[in-house]
């Protein structure tokens, strides 16, 4: 295994960590690069704005959670609390995303995550986000979550919700594949809220100075929520579902934890505020396939550091179904979204679902919204 997964070592190249000749002359290609990509999105988006490419409107209202940025930036936790908001409200939620990361025939790996979370909310993967929008309401869903569904436009969506992480909120500041931007910044205009996650990991005086940056990108347009929200570790969960306090981590002599996903850094960040002793931590890319080889030197490597658990996320451990590895136990860190109060609280994102259902939750729903712009809602 390679000392730092594919994900980290481009990021550290694209951010300037790396120096010396060779880095240098691998961001003046990747720069290059990025000239065409960026033509390709800037006419994209153009002719969404300007109505050349069609925007359809699906049988139900459409909730998109997504972002600016390539990388992991918390949106499962988010796409969870809306899901369970709508539930609250008396509405019945379905996920739809594109099932990235799955292998023919089986569940994504955010779907399998969900699908703990969330265990009586369908979830359906379509490439075709239109197609699977239909699917979940033709089976009874009357709101649609799509997940990572921002660059998907020809979807019409009633709330479209950008998720950005303030320990790495602009993307080196550059677009794919010089940097991590998606596209430009000046793209969260079109969205309704704002959400930044992980907010807790950087100090009160940096979460002002993010969203002073993005509003002088803006010029003065950015959208009026902006919700700071932080992951809180909530409990310890087996693959067998079976579920353990924080404490047991508190009172372990140490603790070995890996992870593959898109922000590795930040899981061991929450797994350090739980009171863990993270005696090693192992990385591994994103999506990544355990193989057999994988488990035995994660077991190995355990019990060399004399670890009482393994620890890794619930994306991670839908993988890698063993209540133990060797006489280790295997837990998930379970993580849950929870608003800071000096970010606004979550009472602007309850107020956008409030307006929605409030204005097209109704049987003629679909006729109603033929022409009706997205943008009222901000």
């Amino acid at each position: 295994m390679p000392l730092l997964p594919d994900a980290e070592i481009f990021k550290r190249l694209v951010d300037g960590t790396d120096r010396g000749l060779v880095p240098t002359l691998a961001r003046i290609g990747l720069a290059g690069l990025a000239v065409p990509y960026g033509l390709m999105v800037s006419c994209r988006n153009a002719a969404y704005d300007g109505g050349l490419l069609p925007v359809t409107h699906g049988p139900v209202p459409v909730i998109s959670v997504g972002n600016l940025t390539l990388g992991g930036t918390g949106k499962t936790p988010l796409v969870a609390w809306l899901a369970r908001a709508a539930a609250a409200r008396g509405l019945k939620p379905a996920i739809v995303s594109r099932g990235y990361g799955a292998a023919r025939g089986e569940r994504s790996d955010e779907a399998a995550e969900l699908a703990i979370l969330l265990p009586t909310v369908p979830h359906v993967a379509n490439r075709d986000r239109l197609a699977g929008v239909r699917t979940a309401a033709a089976a009874g869903a009357e709101i649609a979550l799509l997940d990572d569904g921002f660059q998907h436009r020809r979807l019409a969506r009633d709330i479209d919700i950008v998720v950005i992480d303030a320990t790495d909120p602009f993307g080196a500041g550059r677009l794919f594949p010089r940097g991590l931007l998606r596209e430009p910044l000046l793209g969260i205009t079109r969205s309704h809220a704002v959400v930044l996650t992980r907010a807790a990991a950087v100090d009160p005086r940096r979460r002002a100075e993010i969203r002073a940056g993005f509003d002088r990108l803006c010029g003065g347009r950015l959208p009026p929520i902006w919700v700071e929200a932080t992951h809180r570790p909530l409990q310890l969960r087996s693959a067998g579902g079976s579920t353990l306090p924080l404490a047991s981590l508190e009172s372990s002599r140490s603790v070995a934890a890996f992870a593959g996903i898109g922000n590795p850094a930040a899981f061991r960040t929450s797994l350090e505020a739980s009171g863990g002793t993270v005696a090693g931590f192992r990385a591994f890319p994103d999506h990544h396939r355990y193989t057999s080889a994988d488990l035995q030197s994660l077991r190995a490597w355990a019990v060399e550091l004399h670890a009482d658990f393994l620890v890794t996320t619930l994306k991670d451990l839908v993988k890698v179904p063993a209540e133990r590895l060797g006489s280790i136990p295997l837990v998930a860190l379970e993580i849950a979204l929870e608003m800071l109060p000096a970010g606004g609280t979550s009472a602007g994102l309850e107020s956008l679902l409030d307006r929605l259902i409030g204005s097209t939750i109704q049987p003629s729903f679909a006729e109603a919204a033929v022409g009706r712009n997205s943008r009222e809602l901000s």
